[in-house]
């Protein structure tokens, strides 16, 4: 089951308390002072797994608590610090503050780490006190409480390339083409309701990681269909690849509608690097597919996934695009 919107609550160990004591060896009867500070409580951070690609087993648990810290003792013995509770989470999952809002850190790399909740200082013991003008302090510090909130975990798809359509435009048939992914595939709208990823081969020794998201519809970026629930997935694509079906009343139109509603989901959409491909052409005859080409412009690519046609000229297409966006990375 794919999971990429939970809410939990986490609390970070307290800190140990120090400890009041004093040397009572037989020959040191002015030993002073020697209790030992408490130790620090475990902390609860989060690790980007790459193995891990939904938050299903955030959905079953809400809490995690990290271990406190123990208090010191004496002969100057510092307390044991608690244990870190580590939350293995899919690499480009976001981690918010559900009371401010606040970000926390957005795990986008593979190995990202970052402390959720802080864990609380263990208190001073009675030695750390001492002083010219105190020499015997009968008092120790208390251990520090640990961070806890209550936190969101959002998970957003990292993909090279990213295939949007209406329903049953054939993403699925696409990377199920091109990839070893094998995603859900019939003949009725919607058979897609999770976005599925597959790695592509452009070349040898040469790949990119392609992202099927589930059919949008007209209306929505207001929440319709399934809306935002995975429109949010193309926000981290660096290739969008708009997949229209030959066999639309309307081409053009249908283009327009998609487009128009990632530009009201995102802005900055408007500005991602865009591929247009038609696709299913080996259902209709060429006579008709001339016909259809005259009304659209030269740049869009026809392919039949079942067929391989154009599918030479898809992955091109892809690869120049790509290279293209490293070249300008690398001369930022």
């Amino acid at each position: 089951m794919f999971v990429d919107y939970v809410e939990v609550e986490v609390a970070a160990g307290n800190g140990g308390h120090g400890c009041v004591s004093f040397r009572t060896e037989k020959f040191a009867p002015k030993g002073g002072p020697d209790g030992g500070d408490g130790g620090n409580g475990g902390s609860v951070v989060g690790v980007a797994d790459e193995q891990l690609a939904t938050l299903l087993d955030y959905r079953y648990r809400r809490r995690y608590q990290a271990d406190n810290g123990r208090p010191g003792s004496g002969s100057l013995k510092t307390g044991k610090s608690g244990k870190d509770t580590i939350l293995r989470l899919p690499v480009g999952t976001i981690i918010k503050d559900c009371e401010t809002g606040q970000v926390i850190v957005d795990l986008n790399e593979p190995g990202a780490t970052a402390v959720i909740a802080r864990g609380g200082k263990g208190g001073y013991g009675n030695a750390h006190f001492k002083s010219p003008v105190n020499q015997t302090p009968r008092f120790a510090q208390e251990g520090q409480p640990g961070e806890r909130r209550r936190i969101s975990l959002e998970l957003k798809l990292l993909a090279d390339v990213g295939l949007v359509g209406l329903p049953n435009a054939g993403k699925s048939t696409i990377l199920a083409a091109f990839s070893a992914a094998r995603p859900k595939i019939a003949e009725y709208p919607f058979t897609t309701l999770v976005p599925n990823l597959g790695i592509v081969k452009l070349r040898e020794f040469k790949s990119c990681v392609m992202a099927d998201i589930p059919g949008l519809i007209e209306g929505a970026s207001q929440g319709k269909g399934l809306g935002h629930q995975f429109l949010k997935h193309i926000q981290r694509t660096r290739l969008l690849v708009y997949v229209v079906d030959v066999n639309e009343p309307d081409v053009q139109e249908a283009l327009d509608t998609l487009q128009e509603e990632l530009d009201s989901f995102d802005s900055t959409l408007r500005d991602r690097s865009r591929l247009v491909t038609i696709t299913k052409v080996d259902t209709i005859s060429e006579s008709d597919l001339k016909e259809v080409s005259k009304r659209l412009p030269d740049d869009y690519i026809y392919i039949s996934a079942v067929t391989g046609r154009g599918a030479e000229r898809f992955i091109g297409a892809i690869e120049r695009e790509l290279d293209k966006q490293r070249a300008e990375r690398k001369a930022d």
